[in-house]
Formats: structure tokens, sequence, C-alpha cells
């Protein structure tokens, strides 16, 4: 099997290590999700950057490993079985790279599935609402007159703050131990500074999010995955 050729995307954005995890990413908070993973867990790997752009989301390239047009993806070209494995979905991949390194979950059952479902909680809660109420709060500005699709983003990314600072109580992170979890949820939560939307949402009033987050930040392999692929 020739690398290249068996996928689509590596013809414009050509790997210069085929025999490394393939990303095709850009540093947003679901982007950085898989970085910050991978970097955690030690896997070589190479990355590609993948701007938010038509161009490069909607190309045929792109959309030959994720017709959703969203970033992340990945090519591992060692999957299951020693066969190359295309992947799509931010909480997907992350779940096969800690399923994959042994790491970033609990190994006790019942820790692994309690992790993956606060890594859901995100996928359906977090992401959804904090990126709608982003929208609204940074962007969409004075186009939309009508506060209440604002304040309702603002009014639910406030509840779900809530439920992660009632989970935070009495410990470090999401689970008994660092996890994919926090790696899908922190960063989503740090954007609230990019979103300008901290005051609107009553950071102030979640005292164990604000620590946990901190906590997040500070660690090395965070600290480089945040900024893989560089914007530009």
């Amino acid at each position: 099997m020739t690398f290249p050729d068996d996928f689509p995307i590596t013809r414009r954005w050509v790997p210069a290590h085929p025999d490394r995890l393939q990303l095709y990413s850009f540093p947003t908070p679901n982007g950085v999700k898989v970085s910050i993973a991978l970097e955690e867990t030690g896997l070589p790997y190479e990355a590609h950057r993948v701007t938010l752009a038509d161009a490069d989301v909607k190309s045929p390239e792109f959309l030959s490993l994720n017709p959703n047009n969203k970033i992340p993806a990945i090519i591992d070209p060692d999957g299951p079985d020693g066969e190359p494995l295309a992947l799509f979905e931010s909480g997907a991949i992350l779940i096969y790279l800690a399923e994959k390194t042994g790491r970033l979950l609990p190994a006790d059952p019942a820790g692994r599935l309690h992790a993956i479902q606060w890594v859901m909680f995100q996928m359906g809660g977090i992401g959804p609402m904090f990126g709608q109420m982003g929208f609204f709060v940074k962007f969409a500005g004075t186009a939309v007159q009508d506060p209440l699709p604002r304040d309702r983003y603002v009014g639910e990314s406030r509840r779900l703050l809530g439920v992660l600072e009632g989970r935070l109580t009495g410990r470090d992170w999401l689970v008994d131990e660092f996890s994919i979890a926090d790696i899908a949820a922190a960063p989503w939560v740090n954007a609230l500074d990019f979103y300008g939307a901290k005051p609107l949402v009553g950071f102030d009033d979640f005292p164990n999010v604000a620590g946990w987050v901190e906590r997040f930040k500070a660690r090395p392999a965070v600290q480089r995955g945040m900024n893989i692929p560089p914007r530009g």
C-alpha cells in the first residue's frame, strides 16, 4: 500500500513523515483537543494546518477525509490490526488515542465510562452552547437586534458552568485522574476569554472551574498543544 495514494487529502497536504499519524487541524477549541492529546501521549505525529476557510475545509481533498467539513481529522497509518485508519469528530479521536496508547482514560471499566460520559457532556452541551454564544457575543454583534438568541446561549452556558462547578468541588479533574474528559472540556471554557464572554456568564461565580482551567493550562503538553498547528 502506498499511503498517499489511498488518501486523496495527502495530495494537497503532503506528509513529510507518512509513517506518523497525520493531524489535519487548526487551533480552535475543538482542534486543540487532539493536538493536546497527542502531546500528552507522546505519539509521533505530523500536523497540517487546515484553516476554517471554505477553500480548505470544503476542498475535495479535505472532504474526502471528513464529509462534514470540520476540523480536526486524522489518519493513523498504524491503526487497528496495523491498517491505516481515517477518523473525524474530536470526541471519537480522543477516545481512539486514549485506547491506542492506554493513557488518558482510567483503567477500571467504571472510571473509563465516567470519563467518556464527560466527553459526551462536552460534545453535546459545552461545545455547541459555548460556540453559539460566541457567535452572538463576538461575531454577530449588533447585526442581530433581537437579544433572545444571545441571552438563551448565555444562560445555557452559565448553567453548564454550574454543572462543572459542582463536579469539580473537592477534585482536581473531572474524574479521579487527568483524562480526555478534561482535554475535551477545558479548551472550550478557556475560549470564554477569546469570546469576551466571562462577564456575561458571571465567570467569577465559578471558582472551581477557574482553578481547573488554570491547572489544565499549566501542563507543558497543554501549552504545546494549544498552538499546534500554528495559526499562521
